[in-house]
């Protein structure tokens, strides 16, 4: 019997831990734009910087959010640029 209380308070203390992750987890949720993601998916995925931005994501929020030219991704040339652009 001396058993069953630490297991109980180790259940309790997973469900009321749990909650709250998921609680957190919704109130710090960060929303993207979904333009972006499809932009930075259309994108090679090299991350070097040849475009002037740190890396695709950050030229695919660039893009979205600042009006940056769909054609600077020199890896990617025109086939990157047409996925962009379509």
């Amino acid at each position: 019997m001396e058993f069953v209380y630490p297991i109980l308070i180790f259940v309790v203390m997973g469900i009321v831990f749990g909650v709250l992750l998921v609680v957190i987890s919704k109130v710090f949720a960060v929303e993207t734009d979904e333009r972006a993601v499809k932009i930075t998916e259309a994108l090679p995925g090299a991350n070097c910087g040849a475009c002037g931005y740190a890396g695709c994501a950050d030229y695919a929020d660039a893009i979205v959010n600042k009006g940056a030219p769909m054609n600077a991704c020199l890896p990617g040339g025109a086939n990157a640029a047409a996925a962009i652009g379509g």
